[in-house]
């Protein structure tokens, strides 16, 4: 079976952007390749973080991998600071990082536009995602259109290291869906949906509750003119809208066309609303369970076993090549 890697940084509340441009493909994806999927606390922190926010957050986000449909039986489920080769390769990975292929990526610039002083960690950070990825020899990496740049570059120390001392890391390819990988604001569809946007009206919350997601889809922007067309140059607001629309029901985009024409923006936002809140309740009834029963600390245990033995023997097979004397 291929291996699949990805994670989900615990900072800010997840959204509907993530579950339909990610976790819905991690749980697609179990059934058919050996799937490592973590959360990354280790990244979250090259930010400053008030650690109760950040324990909160890390169970949080466990726990919803799990409410999305991820089987622990299936997949592996863990935490990035659970395994300590994360920062191991990570830091020998920094060694084989240029600054000038640090200094282009464009997260990085732009997180850091307009501070006065900015941490090494949000610098170098690319590096200990390569490391991520390549520690368990990774084959997909399910990316979206913002982490593609970070992924060439993990391709790029792969062959690095694999030219200086030998064949040691698979060359990991992308995955990317062709529908749905990247679903937008409501509030400004040519922006990611993201759960760092300061306007909480601009992204569904995963736990958000259903009178909140019918108010917050009710305000959500939508373009001149009245018609429900899919047309995301002319029409990007309401594409994005019918996207999500489809994501969340068994309809297709001509579908939807069909149904509301002539009928205008109204009837459509309020049948997308009830949509939506029937596609997140299963998961926030199924996300408390796992809350309350404390049954989210054995699934990470057992998942950073599973991960330790598979990390630590290529972290170990990569010292040895780099000339490290071995215990």
């Amino acid at each position: 079976m291929k291996k699949v890697l990805s994670g989900i940084q615990p900072s800010g509340q997840l959204t509907l952007g993530n579950y339909i441009g990610a976790m819905k493909n991690f749980v697609e994806l179990q059934h058919s390749h050996q799937c490592y999927f973590m959360v990354v606390d280790l990244h979250a922190i090259t930010v400053p973080q008030a650690p109760e926010a950040l324990k909160e957050q890390t169970e949080s986000v466990a726990a919803l991998f799990i409410a999305a449909g991820i089987d622990p039986d299936k997949a592996s489920v863990f935490l990035q600071s659970h395994v300590s080769a994360h920062a191991e390769l990570g830091w020998m990975m920094t060694t084989l990082s240029y600054m000038g292929e640090l200094e282009r990526m464009t997260q990085f610039k732009d997180k850091s536009e307009g501070k006065e002083s900015v941490g090494a960690g949000l610098f170098v950070y690319p590096a200990l995602m390569a490391a991520d990825i390549l520690l368990y020899n990774a084959d997909l990496v399910p990316v979206g259109d913002d982490q593609k740049q970070h992924l060439e570059l993990t391709r790029d120390l792969a062959q690095r290291f694999n030219q200086r001392y030998g064949e040691t890391f698979l060359i990991p390819e992308p995955y990317m869906p062709k529908v749905g990988a990247r679903i937008m604001s409501l509030d400004d569809a040519s922006k990611k949906m993201s759960k760092s946007n300061p306007n909480p009206g601009s992204y569904i919350a995963l736990l958000d509750p259903p009178d909140v997601i019918r108010k917050k889809i009710s305000r959500a922007v939508t373009d001149s003119g009245r018609e429900v067309k899919f047309d995301p140059v002319n029409k990007p607001e309401v594409s994005n809208l019918m996207t999500i629309y489809s994501h969340c029901s068994d309809m297709t985009l001509e579908q939807i066309e069909e149904k509301y024409e002539g009928q205008g923006y109204g009837s459509f936002k309020k049948d997308l609303a009830e949509q939506v809140v029937a596609t997140l309740e299963p998961l926030q009834h199924k996300y408390q369970e796992i809350r309350s029963s404390g049954a989210i600390h054995d699934i990470l245990r057992k998942g950073a076993r599973e991960a330790v033995e598979v990390a630590n023997s290529t972290v170990q097979e990569a010292k040895r090549k780099m000339g490290f004397l071995l215990p």
